[in-house]
């Protein structure tokens, strides 16, 4: 049992009033215990509402008065965004809260009545005693630009992800009426994009020649020199295109309504990212992640997003556990079982290390040899995926280490450190 553990425990006297509420969408359900465990008050229920909310802290001010306690420690698991009202309200009121991992909810049920039964009354009981055990976490509210920027990152993930599934529905429209269309643009640029609003069909395009194609393609806005080769190739596949020819006037007015939607979404996203790369450059943090080659603006404002000031943190095993990346083992006796990442963390956070991650090893010369030291080393050699893996906690040490030293990134200082692992092996 580490000190943080023994630090939460200690939170929990004689004079504590432990307070463990089960969250729902509409009702949620509360139940008190004293520092020993016993039951003050059994799991009674208020609504998600200001009336509910009033009902709920005058409860807490009686149940305090009437058990002779000084001190108050209130606890729920996290379930999906209903919390956050709650959580604003004690806040506004002074009254410290604390978050139960909704896993140790799950694993603990049985513990009392050895029976698999589940329902909001039992949960906010087991909830308290895991909150007297010390099996909590202190949760971090975001405030200001920190609030405004893990919002706007939400936002925008919602919009990309809305992109994608329009690109996917022009893909699916091209392969019933234009399935030779992939075949010229293998990516979807300017021109082809072009070409899908001017001629999206084959039969737009048979009986022109690639010089009438390109004077279309000129009066689209943004486009100002289309490729010769790429018309070329569009009049020689029309001509041969397999293309469904029925139901053609509706499929034009498909193409041009999904075309117009993936227009204003693509505007909206460069003005949202724009925004949010002003939030994200009033923090501190800022020009010392940027000094870091090969980690760009975009990247930069998701990573704030995720984690908030790197400042924050004492330690950047925090961050590192925070991502998910510490190592877990299953051994047991004999058995030596292998170390794998624990995968308990911020999934979106471990997702952007990777991708990160990917072109700092190509770019990046620093990271670049630092991956080709792990992987070709004589001793204890890494799979390349493993090497990725430790890189991505490596990274988080050095920007956590700018952050918090206030100095920009030094490559030559990093080649050093490199240098003297490989005399060290």
């Amino acid at each position: 049992m580490n000190f943080n553990t023994n630090h939460k425990i200690n939170q929990v006297t004689e004079n504590t009033l432990v307070i463990g509420i089960d969250i729902a969408k509409h009702k949620h359900y509360a139940c008190a215990i004293d520092e020993r465990g016993r039951v003050l008050q059994k799991s009674f229920p208020f609504s998600q509402s200001r009336e509910g909310f009033d009902v709920f802290y005058e409860k807490l001010l009686t149940l305090r008065t009437t058990h002779g306690k000084t001190e108050l420690l209130v606890g729920f698991e996290p379930t999906g965004h209903y919390w956050m009202n709650l959580a604003a309200f004690l806040s506004a009121h002074g009254i410290p809260f604390i978050m139960v991992n909704p896993l140790h909810v799950k694993k603990s049920q049985e513990m009392d009545d050895n029976l698999q039964t589940k329902n909001d009354q039992k949960d906010a009981l087991v909830i308290a005693r895991l909150m007297r055990d010390g099996r909590f976490s202190y949760p971090r509210i975001l405030e200001g630009v920190e609030a405004e920027l893990r919002n706007g990152a939400t936002l925008r993930s919602k919009i990309q992800e809305d992109l994608n599934a329009l690109q996917n529905r022009i893909l699916r429209w091209l392969d019933r009426f234009f399935p030779e269309f992939t075949s010229v643009f293998k990516n979807f640029g300017k021109m082809a994009y072009a070409v899908l609003e001017k001629t999206p069909l084959p039969v737009d395009i048979q009986g022109k020649s690639p010089e009438e194609l390109l004077f279309l393609y000129r009066q689209v806005e943004g486009l100002k020199s289309p490729q010769l080769p790429k018309a070329k190739q569009l009049v020689e596949v029309a001509q041969q295109s397999i293309g469904l020819t029925e139901g053609l006037v509706m499929a034009r007015i498909e193409i041009a309504t999904l075309l117009q939607q993936y227009h204003l979404m693509q505007r909206q996203l460069n003005k949202l990212t724009e925004q949010l790369l002003e939030l994200a450059k009033q923090m501190t943090d800022y020009v010392y992640l940027a000094s870091v080659p090969g980690i760009g603006d975009v990247t930069i404002v998701e990573l704030l997003s995720e984690v908030g000031s790197l400042t924050q943190y004492e330690h950047p095993r925090q961050l590192i556990k925070l991502a998910g990346l510490t190592l877990r083992e299953n051994s047991s006796g004999k058995h030596i079982g292998q170390k794998r990442i624990s995968k308990r963390g911020r999934r979106k956070l471990r997702s952007l290390l990777f991708r990160v991650m990917i072109p700092l090893i190509r770019h990046n010369d620093a990271f670049k040899q630092l991956h080709e030291y792990y992987t070709t080393r004589t001793v204890n050699p890494l799979r390349k995926k493993q090497s990725i893996v430790v890189l991505c906690g490596k990274l988080l040490k050095i920007l956590h280490a700018l952050c918090k030293k206030k100095i920009r990134f030094d490559e030559q200082h990093m080649m050093k450190d490199l240098y003297c692992l490989v005399e060290a092996a």
